[in-house]
């Protein structure tokens, strides 16, 4: 075993062991880090592949400041400049900088309790070209280098669902136990397959490992079951240092379908909350019918809140097409021509959740950016009803094209969805036993 930070791996064993014998935990780090160990009063992330700031907003909101926020797209970059010129909270306070992350040395950025990042999506995507580990575009590679090098308390990584597919299998567990076991890195001429499988020993005997190492767990979430106005599933990968002991449990869903089935078909609170007048209200569809079954003849409903929907979304905001002057008033809230209806290509019901945003390979597929009336025309939505979608502030504005600013809305992580993660890892940290540094 002749892996970096072998050395001091040896001591941080047997400092941790000791530790865990008197209940406290017990760390060999280095000077650099050592003031800032648990100060959860400033509990400083850094955000990696930002995107337009989705997932870093809501890590935000968490009460988390923000050392470096990293993204190589000048768009994106444009979006987050835009309104940190505009003085916007949620951003004004980055340190933006635009730049491959390849390019980032995290080492002089000092002591980081959270990582996150969503690595670009499209070599795993069902709107990509389904490349995996050859395609260029994999950026685990580097979020894995920022954990090696940040040694942060925690980090959290989104990313398509697609990347649990049976071909992908494999590599989305050598990608765990990279992030569960960093310094462990490839040797010269080492292929990735004969990399795993040393890591695999690695975990086998994870118990006599003394270098840095994370618990890592991985699982999916719908978006609308955390009150997101959109049916949108994304894979987490959460860790936590090992060293910290720390108990993790993803979050439980706060809202549900049959909350907003019981509140339409049972006791019409939905329609009244949007003053559809009961002639106007439309009737139950067949696809529900046998869901609500269970629901007939009780008075109690569903313990959850109900899943929001497109109308609760587009709450307040004319419709573009048919107001275009009151909607000039708002940011984003233009109306863009040439949406249709075929095979597939559908829209969004106004009184479900969204179909997923995408920002395809090939394009921003139109059929799930577009919302479907109930006379049986369509639209595009415009930017403002896309933010919405994806739980932006209303404030928050998007400089460029609609394809443009589509593409990166559609990239976004929802802002309530990274709040409610990031709120979960902040709780889970906080809670954790008390530290003694030792500064070597």
């Amino acid at each position: 075993m002749q892996d970096q930070g072998r050395n001091q791996a040896k001591a941080s064993n047997r400092s941790y062991q000791a530790g865990r014998r008197t209940q406290t935990t017990t760390r060999v780090l280095s000077p650099r880090r050592r003031k800032y160990q648990h100060d959860t009063r400033h509990l400083a992330s850094v955000e990696l592949f930002s995107g337009a700031g989705g997932l870093g907003i809501g890590v935000g909101r968490a009460g988390f400041e923000s050392k470096l926020v990293v993204d190589w797209n000048s768009h994106a970059c444009a979006t987050i400049r835009t309104n940190q010129a505009l003085h916007h909270p949620a951003v004004a306070s980055w340190h933006l900088r635009e730049c491959d992350v390849a390019e980032v040395d995290f080492r002089t950025l000092g002591a980081v309790d959270l990582v996150s990042g969503g690595p670009p999506c499209q070599p795993f995507s069902l709107g990509g070209k389904h490349h995996g580990p050859l395609d260029a575009r994999d950026m685990f590679p580097q979020a894995i280098r920022a954990v090696r090098e940040l040694m942060p308390s925690a980090f959290v990584f989104e990313n398509v669902p697609g990347l649990k597919r049976p071909a992908f299998s494999h590599y989305l567990g050598y990608i765990r136990d990279q992030l569960a076991f960093p310094e462990v890195t490839i040797r010269p001429q080492e292929t990735w397959m004969d990399h795993a499988r040393r890591l695999r020993r690695e975990s086998d005997t994870a118990d006599a490992y003394g270098g840095l190492a994370y618990r890592v767990h991985i699982d999916t979430a719908n978006a609308a079951d955390f009150g997101v106005p959109q049916k949108r599933e994304r894979m987490f990968m959460v860790g936590l240092r090992s060293d910290l002991d720390v108990d993790w449990t993803f979050p439980k869903a706060t809202h549900s379908q049959d909350a907003l089935l019981w509140q339409q078909w049972i006791t019409g609170e939905y329609w009244d909350r949007h003053r559809i007048a009961t002639s106007d209200r439309p009737t139950l569809p067949t696809r529900f019918r046998r869901r609500l079954e269970p629901f007939q003849g009780f008075d109690i409903p569903p313990p959850s809140k109900p899943w929001r929907t497109v109308r609760d979304a587009l709450n307040g905001l004319s419709d573009p097409e048919f107001d275009p002057t009151s909607c000039r008033r708002i940011p984003n809230h233009q109306f863009n021509p040439g949406a249709r209806v075929y095979a597939g290509h559908t829209g969004s019901r106004l009184d479900e959740p969204a179909k997923v945003l995408k920002a395809g390979d090939h394009g921003v597929p139109g059929g799930e950016n577009m919302l479907a009336r109930d006379d049986g025309t369509c639209r595009y939505f415009s930017v403002r009803e896309a933010a919405r979608l994806q739980t932006f502030p209303d404030s928050y504005v998007f400089p460029g094209s609609w394809t443009e600013t589509m593409r990166q809305i559609g990239n976004a992580v929802p802002v309530k969805l990274a709040h409610v993660f990031a709120n979960r890892l902040k709780d889970s940290l906080n809670a954790s036993g008390s530290t003694l540094d030792i500064a070597v």
